[in-house]
């Protein structure tokens, strides 16, 4: 008899076998009858998103303006998501937590993958291709870091964390370290650290959620982070992980479909081959062809000369900073004057008052923002906008000069550490690794995480073609056309936020060059179809993708922070009491009110605009990486690992990854008062990367403290193959 069943009729003799097998073959034929069901769901949903995009694409065309448009992608599919969300609530821990360890490996992967295409891998790690090249500059890692830190951080999931974590059938990653070394710290530490990386990497969603529902409906940025937040909260809300899990598959169809269309109409529109990922090398000589005729351009040497001059007027500023401020609000103050004297437009005089009320208010503040400027100015003064060449930084050429020989080791030191950093960071990262608690068994999680690789593999294939094909049109079509002619949605991308796009004429020629262009890394996808010609239906489903990506990483970000904070916190920390009396039901309740005060925390800081999407992203993979993964291998893999080397190693990893962020970040230091302001950087590593320390700090002291205090407590003894105490 072969089959899953086998042993169990083979165990035993007579009818009692009998009933052992025939129980064991009804599971697994209604498993395979489930899985047929999800399959039929999946391809009915899918032929319905592409009946919904022929649908629009046909009203387009029979006239229904944009501004219906953008609207109906917006709500519709946060529609259907929290459709989704209301269908499977719950209030069963076990379905709440973990959707009761049954989600098929394929599925568990296309959850894992939209959870990981986050609106920093679908928005900006295009534009972090296009922005830094393949392989970046001394204060820029390169695009190609992240691609290969990323999914190379798979790898480690796979090999060394997922199927030992889903062996001991826990519910949170704190649940790890409370199982594993004991006593109240480890846990508490690491529920405390769930929420720091959490929290930063959601507060980049809900930016992304802001960007995109502003562009669509036209509302103000702030008030279209409320609108996407309202998805977010219906979907993880109501169902917790079982409903995020359903979620997140639909999700990834409309993250798949809004990648690929675009990208696969430039490659078609320029090679006359829709797929991209074959064709794209074909274009990367040819805008190196192009980048030589912009280095030797005159017109574009006059706009290098005259950011040259705007950096030497910030740093003459900078010299007596007082005096400079005085000087610009007498200025201010006289171009009203001169304005209202001449009875000029209102319009005109309003925007010299705001103007003048933008001045720095104090010396110190003037004098952060001025720094700022002149770097700014500085860095574009150089060819190409300050951008480096897309398919090489520096050539490394022994026979260079000392600077370009720094420079060349720079970057590749910089590239290395933030691949280092991504790698390890996927392997600690909380709300990842919980997506492999929802698995049925050890066997079905490593098999999860190779569907999840296979899934991310279709997107991440084709973000180098989709950089290398957008800066072919930039540079073929866009630059040299009139400014009295530029297309309307670069006036309205610019509306939305000025960091977004900005296009200047800075040398008066009327015409528009390379050096005058400045993209944000978070536009270069969501402006892919109106740059390429594509129909505004295509320019909805992008959004709505950017939107799908966002929500369905931000909804397991907050069901892992309110978890951290309700169930590793709350109940198995610092409250044992009430712990006991709380049943499992008030909880999760508790668990979802919690979920709300923390998405509305992270909205409100998103609001801030703190930075761009990606180097918040990277930030928390740094994070994550020094004070979960040191402590965790060796719990794993080495019995003499104690409680006591895990809070050294967890705590010292931390502090000195957030010791070297904050003193270094750059829109941190532009703070007048920010006490540990430091320019220095450690072996020219820029900030994001700070985890290329922690982790070896975090590694030695687990290490070391761990050998020093064996004999006295010695380690706990094996892992535990069931639920911890209270879960």
């Amino acid at each position: 008899m072969a089959g899953p069943w086998a042993a169990s009729s083979g165990a035993t003799r007579g009818g009692r076998g009998t009933r052992v097998q025939t129980a064991t073959r009804a599971d697994v034929d209604a498993d395979r009858a489930q899985l047929w069901r999800l399959h039929r769901i999946l391809a009915l949903y899918a032929a319905g998103v592409l009946g919904f995009l022929a649908l629009m694409a046909w009203a387009e065309s029979q006239g229904l303006a944009r501004h219906w448009i953008g609207p109906i992608f917006l709500f519709l599919p946060v529609m259907v998501y929290a459709g989704i969300g209301v269908y499977h609530r719950t209030s069963d821990p076990e379905d709440y937590y973990v959707a009761r360890r049954r989600i098929p490996p394929m599925y568990n992967g296309m959850a894992t993958a939209a959870d990981w295409m986050s609106a920093a891998s679908f928005i900006s790690l295009s534009g972090a291709l296009y922005l830094q090249g393949f392989s970046g500059t001394p204060g820029q890692a390169g695009g190609l870091a992240y691609l290969l830190g990323w999914t190379g951080g798979f790898c480690l999931v796979a090999l060394l964390i997922a199927p030992q974590l889903r062996a001991m059938q826990l519910y949170t990653v704190p649940d790890f370290f409370h199982v594993r070394f004991g006593g109240r710290w480890p846990r508490a530490i690491a529920a405390l650290a769930a929420v720091l990386c959490s929290f930063t990497y959601v507060v980049a969603q809900i930016y992304g959620v802001g960007l995109i529902a502003s562009r669509l409906t036209g509302v103000q940025f702030e008030i279209g982070i409320m609108l996407g937040l309202g998805g977010v909260l219906l979907c993880s809300f109501l169902g917790g992980m079982r409903a995020i899990t359903w979620t997140q598959v639909a999700q990834y169809v409309v993250v798949l479909l809004a990648f690929m269309i675009p990208v696969s109409w430039l490659a078609y529109k320029q090679l006359g081959n829709p797929l991209a990922t074959l064709v794209y090398g074909a274009q990367i000589g040819k805008i190196a062809d192009l980048e030589a005729q912009l280095r030797a351009s005159p017109a574009e040497q006059q706009v290098q000369r005259a950011y040259l001059q705007r950096a030497e007027d910030f740093a003459a500023r900078l010299q007596d900073v007082d005096a400079a401020l005085e000087r610009e609000r007498a200025k201010g103050r006289e171009r009203i004057r001169a304005l209202r004297a001449q009875n000029a437009d209102m319009r005109l005089i309003v925007a010299a008052s705001r103007e003048l009320a933008a001045l720095p208010h104090d010396a110190a503040s003037a004098r952060a923002l001025w720094r700022h400027e002149m770097h700014e100015n500085h860095a574009r003064a150089y060819p190409l906008g300050g951008l480096p060449p897309h398919s090489r930084a520096y050539a490394g050429d022994p026979h260079g000069s000392p600077q370009e020989q720094q420079d060349y080791t720079l970057a590749r030191r910089n590239f290395l550490a933030l691949m280092f950093c991504l790698m390890v960071g996927t392997a600690g990262l909380p709300h990842l690794l919980t997506r492999y608690y929802t698995t049925p068994s050890v066997a079905a999680a490593r098999a999860s995480v190779g569907w999840s690789v296979f899934f991310i593999a279709l997107l991440y294939l084709s973000a180098p073609a989709l950089a290398v094909l957008v800066k072919f049109e930039v540079m073929q079509n866009l630059v040299g056309s009139h400014f009295d002619a530029l297309p309307n949605w670069m006036a309205q991308w610019a509306r939305v936020d000025g960091a977004l796009l900005s296009v200047e004429d800075v040398n008066g020629d009327g015409l528009i060059q390379f050096g005058e262009i400045r993209f944000g890394a978070d536009l270069i996808m969501l402006a892919t179809p109106e740059l390429g010609g594509l129909p505004y239906v295509v320019s909805g489903l992008v959004a709505a993708g950017g939107l799908a990506a966002a929500l369905s990483t931000a909804d397991g970000l907050l069901l892992t922070i309110s978890n951290a904070l309700v169930r590793d916190l709350y109940f198995q920390g610092t409250d044992h009491q009430a712990g006991r009396q709380a049943s499992a039901e008030q909880r999760v309740i508790l668990s979802k009110f919690t979920l709300l005060a923390v998405a509305l925390s992270a909205a409100f800081v998103a609001t801030l605009k703190p930075a761009d999407i990606l180097p918040l992203v990277a930030a928390s993979f740094s994070l994550a990486a020094s004070a979960f993964v040191p402590a965790m291998l060796l719990g794993i893999f080495w019995r003499g690992t104690t409680r006591q080397g895990a809070v050294a190693g967890m705590l010292g990893g931390l502090a000195l990854t957030l010791y070297y962020m904050l003193s270094r970040a750059p829109a941190l230091q532009t703070l007048p008062h920010w006490p540990w302001a430091d320019d220095g950087l450690w072996f020219g590593i820029q900030p994001v990367s700070a985890g290329v320390f922690g982790v070896p700090c975090g590694l030695l002291l687990t290490l070391l403290v761990s050998a020093l205090t064996r004999s006295k407590m010695p380690p706990r003894g094996g892992f535990a193959t069931t639920a911890p105490p209270g879960a």
